[in-house]
């Protein structure tokens, strides 16, 4: 019997999955990709796996081959995490960033200086040799197959896509964007077959090399030329140099359930940091659409964006610690700040939008995979490899120019990531962590936010996983500013207002407030009793399963 009930209290366009074997993910052919593998006896890790290059042909709006990604995994009894972010040029030195970004407050997201080691392909090569059961050419199949025999474009896809070709000049380093993404002189609408030939052949060429191509060998020096004839300054040294690592998770313990994200320099931290302060407060005394508890959630999560956007970067640059920002005393100060019937400017920054993929996978041996790879804006930074498809993300731009900051623009630098992966465990009988739930909610900086209210859904109210992404979330934005999306009750958008929060009442929910996907087990002692999948409305995907 599930822990939780069956009931689907919101507007909803989607219905849990139950099944042994399960993907979700955010386009419903890369979820077919990845459940095609698992009917070829692959496993949870070859399931992402082939999701993931799927999706960089089939929603190549949000990420691409020139994407970064992390993970976090449930095998063999426990956690493995997977930070595959890539690294900032090694030209790109300080004398280079006050020439390259003179008079600019931040650095510019179209262009080559935002461009940094994409780490998706790396990611990919070490799920499959580590984790994985099938070779690295099977799990390429299907992406390839749509990329050289087309595919009929979805419909968000299809309006991201739209805007995104005004963004990008049509001539210099911008025209092998259109001539890749817009051949016909215009982006592709709704239903339309698309190709993506050049796609299909940089896929096969990595799935033959696992990944070597890429760093290596003839990718890694058209990256170069490419950056080279166009004033970038990533080079073939710098893919060569790229390498992942597999970092302890961070974590906090919340009513019973543990939740672990990638540490810095991923903003996992900030959805623990806000789950710490909450620990101080009992929401359970409200419903979990009372205006009271979503106070409560939206000023802890104030609170957490202030020491994020402080001291997350490289971790080799960071001025304080993990275990600093997640000290319980000093979150047990920080919970003393909110005022429980007062909203607060604590002067938490400006969160930034972004775009990316998600996608979790579960097989019926208790395998599951958290998985995330995103260009950060859009397509990235409309800079594609001649004659490779090969979108170079902007993740750079997640640096700061601000000189003494520990998230600081330099060369060979992991800048602060917006994406991540969650999972959730708790403590069983015999005291070992037991596999709960694989999720994310992608986004920007509304992943941690996402995280946080579906976190407190499932833990404080015990919402079916389905429901926890079906209802209306809010996002902070800067001051007092907060979005919330239409489904609340008329008097949580005025009683929110006459707390002094500045509520702006958007008209539908969107990916703009996070597009999430859940895997849960039913039993998370045992495996085989199967899980529950849920995917968001927000986005054009689903749970599938068998």
């Amino acid at each position: 019997m599930a822990e939780y009930p069956d009931r689907l209290p919101y507007d909803s366009r989607r219905e849990p999955v139950y099944a042994q074997n399960c993907v979700a993910t955010s386009q419903p052919l890369a979820a077919q990709a990845g459940l095609e593998m698992l009917r070829k006896g692959g496993n949870a890790f070859d399931a992402a796996v082939a999701t993931a290059m799927c999706l960089t042909v089939v929603e190549p709006t949000s990420n691409g081959i020139g994407s970064d990604a992390f993970a976090i995994a449930w095998a063999g009894g426990g956690l493995h995490a997977l930070n595959a972010s890539g690294r900032s040029p090694a030209l790109l030195t300080p004398s280079e960033i006050d020439t390259r970004f003179a008079g600019e407050s931040s650095i510019p997201r179209v262009g080559w200086g935002g461009v940094t080691t994409p780490g998706a392909v790396s990611a990919w090569a070490a799920l499959a040799e580590h984790h994985g059961t099938l070779p690295m050419t099977t799990l390429a199949e299907p992406a390839i197959r749509y990329a050289r025999d087309g595919f009929l474009l979805s419909p968000q896809t299809a309006y991201y896509w739209s805007r995104s070709a005004s963004r990008y000049p049509t001539d210099g380093p911008f025209k092998a964007w259109h001539e890749t993404f817009a051949p016909n002189g215009h982006p592709p609408q709704t239903g339309d077959l698309v190709r993506l030939p050049d796609h299909a052949d940089t896929l096969q060429s990595i799935a033959e090399t696992n990944g070597l191509s890429f760093y290596e060998g003839d990718l890694a020096t058209k990256i170069d030329a490419a950056a080279r004839a166009q004033g970038g300054l990533l080079r073939k040294d710098d893919l060569a140099a790229h390498e992942y690592d597999h970092p302890r998770t961070v974590h906090m313990d919340y009513k019973g359930l543990t939740l672990h994200e990638i540490p810095p320099n991923g903003q996992g931290i900030t959805a623990c940091i806000a789950l710490g302060i909450l620990r101080h407060f009992d929401l359970t005394r409200f419903e979990p659409d009372d205006p009271a508890c979503l106070h409560l959630q939206i000023e802890a999560m104030k609170l957490a964006f202030r020491d994020a956007h402080r001291y997350i970067a490289d971790p080799a640059h960071m001025d304080t610690t993990n275990d600093a920002m997640l000290d319980p005393d000093y979150l047990a100060s920080r919970a003393k700040l909110i005022d429980p019937e007062r909203a607060q400017d604590f002067d938490h920054g400006t969160p930034k939008p972004g775009g990316t993929i998600y996608l979790t996978a579960a097989d019926a041996d208790g395998n599951m995979v958290s998985y995330i790879q995103s260009n950060y804006t859009g397509f990235g930074s409309g800079i594609v490899v001649p004659s490779t498809g090969i979108a170079l993300q902007n993740r750079g731009c997640c640096f700061t120019l601000k000189e003494g900051h520990p998230n600081k623009a330099g060369p060979s630098k992991r800048p602060y990531h917006t994406i991540i992966p969650g999972f959730v465990t708790r403590t069983g009988a015999d005291g070992n962590d037991e596999p709960v739930m694989s999720f994310g909610v992608m986004g920007g900086y509304m992943q941690p936010q996402g995280h946080a209210q579906v976190m407190v859904r499932l833990a404080d109210f015990n919402q079916n996983p389905q429901a926890a992404l079906d209802a209306p979330r809010w996002q902070i934005t800067e001051g007092l500013t907060v979005t919330i999306e239409p489904g609340f009750d008329a008097e949580v958008y005025t009683t929110l207002a006459e707390m002094g929060h500045d509520v702006q009442a958007v008209r539908a929910r969107t990916v703009v407030h996070g597009r999430g996907q859940i895997i849960r087990r039913m039993d998370p002692a045992d495996a085989s009793k199967g899980y529950v999948a849920a995917s968001d409305q927000r986005a054009d995907g689903q749970a599938v399963g068998f």
